[in-house]
C-alpha cells in the first residue's frame, strides 16, 4: 500500500513536470527568473568593475557602449554594466523582502478571518478591503512620501501595501478547505484550531499563496523601480535600477545607453517573474487550463 502511494505521488509529480514543460511562456520566464538569481547571486564576481561601479571618474563619463564599457558609463565615468548587474542583487533583496514581510502579515490574517467567521473575520476583512480599493502605487507613493527618502521606507511602503492580497487569497483558501472532510475528521479527534490552522489548512493553501508571492517579486521590483526614478527610494551611489534611469533624463536623447540598459533589466526581470507566475498558476488552477 505504502509503495502504491509512493509511486501514485511519484505520478503525479512526472505529471505535473510535464505540463509545465509543454508550457514555453512558463519555462522562458523560469530561465529569465534563474539568470537573474545567479545574476544577483554572483554579481560582485561578475561585474567587470565592481569597485568602481562607486567610485567616480570623470574622465570616462558619458562613454558610448564599447569593448572596454559594454554598456556605456554614466555622467560620473562608472561602468553601466557593473551598475546593472549588481542592481539586480539589490531588485531581488527588496522584492524577497517585501513580499516577505507582506506574506508574514497576510498570511496568518487571512487564515484567521477565514476560520474563525464573525466580527473578527468582518474586522479583517473590510480593513483588507478598503487597502485593495486603492491602488498600490499610488497608495505606496503615499506612504513612502510621508518617510525619509531611502531603500527602507520603500520597502515599508511596499510591504503595507501588498499584504491584502495575501490577506484575501488565504481567507478564500481557507473558507473553501475548512469544510473539508479532513477538518471535520480533525475537530472530531479533537486536535486545536492552531494546528488544524497551520499544520493543516495552511500546507493544503501554500501551492496558490507560491503563486501570488512570484507574481508579486515581479510587480514589487516594478514599484521599486519607479520610486527609486522618483526619488523615494534607493539614494546614490546605490545601483538602483529606477535611480539610474532617473538619472539618466538629463543626458537625454545623447547618452541613450543610460537610460536603456537598466531599462531593459527592469522589463526583463519583472517578464520573467509574470511568465513564471502565470504558468504556475495554470498548473494549480485547473479550471484556467480548462479555458486556455
Amino acid at each position: 500500500m505504502a509503495g502504491s502511494t509512493h509511486a501514485c505521488g511519484n505520478s503525479r509529480e512526472m505529471l505535473i513536470l510535464r505540463k509545465f514543460a509543454r508550457d514555453i511562456p512558463a519555462l522562458i520566464g523560469l530561465v529569465i527568473v534563474v539568470v537573474v538569481v545567479i545574476v544577483a547571486v554572483v554579481g560582485p564576481w561578475l561585474a567587470p568593475y565592481p569597485k568602481d561601479a562607486y567610485a567616480s571618474h570623470l574622465l570616462q563619463r558619458l562613454k558610448p557602449p564599447s569593448s572596454a564599457f559594454p554598456f556605456g558609463t554614466d555622467n560620473l565615468g562608472r561602468d553601466m554594466l557593473s551598475r546593472v548587474i549588481l542592481g539586480a542583487r539589490g531588485a531581488l533583496e527588496v522584492a524577497l523582502i517585501v513580499v516577505g514581510v507582506a506574506a508574514a502579515i497576510g498570511v496568518p490574517l487571512g487564515l484567521v478571518a477565514g476560520y474563525r467567521g464573525g466580527w473578527v473575520s468582518e474586522s479583517i476583512m473590510r480593513v483588507t478591503d478598503v487597502f485593495l480599493a486603492l491602488p498600490q502605487l499610488i497608495l505606496a507613493l503615499a506612504l513612502a512620501q510621508l518617510m525619509t527618502p531611502s531603500l527602507e521606507s520603500a520597502m515599508i511602503a511596499l510591504a503595507l501595501t501588498y499584504w491584502p492580497y495575501f490577506t484575501r487569497l488565504v481567507f478564500a483558501e481557507t473558507r473553501r478547505l475548512q469544510s473539508a472532510l479532513f477538518v471535520d475528521a480533525l475537530r472530531g479527534i479533537g486536535a486545536g484550531d492552531a494546528r488544524i490552522l497551520f499544520l493543516h489548512i495552511l500546507p493544503n493553501a501554500m501551492s496558490p499563496i507560491i503563486v501570488r508571492a512570484t507574481i508579486g517579486m515581479g510587480f514589487t521590483i516594478l514599484v521599486a523601480a519607479v520610486l527609486g526614478f522618483l526619488g523615494m527610494g534607493a539614494t546614490p551611489p546605490q545601483p538602483d535600477w529606477g535611480l539610474t534611469i532617473s538619472e539618466s533624463r538629463s543626458y537625454l536623447p545623447g547618452a541613450w545607453w543610460y537610460s536603456i540598459f537598466p531599462g531593459l533589466a527592469i522589463l526583463v526581470t519583472v517578464l520573467g517573474f509574470n511568465m513564471l507566475g502565470d504558468g504556475l498558476r495554470d498548473l494549480v488552477d485547473p479550471r484556467l487550463r480548462r479555458s486556455r
